[in-house]
């Protein structure tokens, strides 16, 4: 499909990782050595497929994401590495973002391309931007809905939240992430929402 596209040389090829347990919830927390066994084969076929770089979404704990930035620098495969976030900012271990971040960078010699976060409101990552990442944030994607991961694993129906404010919620926050380059939605997201934040000048 690339190689069809005239402008097929501004074409990424991206492979994705998620997490090994539940994003809301994990119930399990993996070591490093643990994770790296666990998500190998998925990053050995991108490392064999050529893809651009790999990315993992809606990582919760330091451990797995040590563990996959490891085995992906093993295989010499770029990585983008994005946590997610609840209400208040911080890891659904409770871990705040800056020290999850700190191990990271730390047990992984700096390997991670740039970081980000995602399947949380805007209001509830953008008043909680570590302030001395803001220079290796490169990728946000957040829910519509202002719920808690709690309350949207019970809800019954989506919550696709308000579109316009998403879009100015958004702004205010890409103002403050100079490296900011890849933008979008996560959970209860759709065209509305995209629409909304390029409108408002992201």
């Amino acid at each position: 499909m690339r190689s069809a596209h005239p402008w097929r040389d501004h074409i990424l090829i991206e492979g994705v990782l998620g997490p090994a347990g539940d994003g809301y919830a994990p119930e399990q927390l993996l070591t490093p050595t643990e994770a790296a066994r666990l998500h190998s084969a998925q990053l050995e076929t991108f490392a064999e497929e050529d893809v651009d770089i790999a990315s993992a979404f809606t990582i919760t704990h330091p451990g797995e994401a040590i563990g996959m930035v490891n085995r992906a620098r093993d295989l010499g495969l770029p990585f983008a590495l994005s946590f997610t976030v609840e209400t208040d900012g911080r890891l659904p271990t409770g871990q705040d973002l800056d020290c999850a971040l700190s191990e990271v960078e730390a047990a992984t010699g700096g390997y991670v391309r740039y970081y980000g976060i995602n399947c949380a409101h805007p209001e509830h990552i953008g008043e909680q931007l570590p302030s001395r990442w803001l220079n290796r944030i490169g990728v946000v994607r957040p829910n519509a809905s202002r719920r808690s991961h709690a309350e949207l694993d019970e809800a019954t129906e989506l919550d696709d939240g308000d579109p316009q404010e998403f879009g100015a919620l958004y702004a205010e926050m890409a103002e403050k992430l100079p490296r900011l380059r890849v933008v979008g939605g996560c959970c209860g997201s759709d065209m509305r929402h995209i629409k909304a934040l390029i409108a408002a000048g992201v």
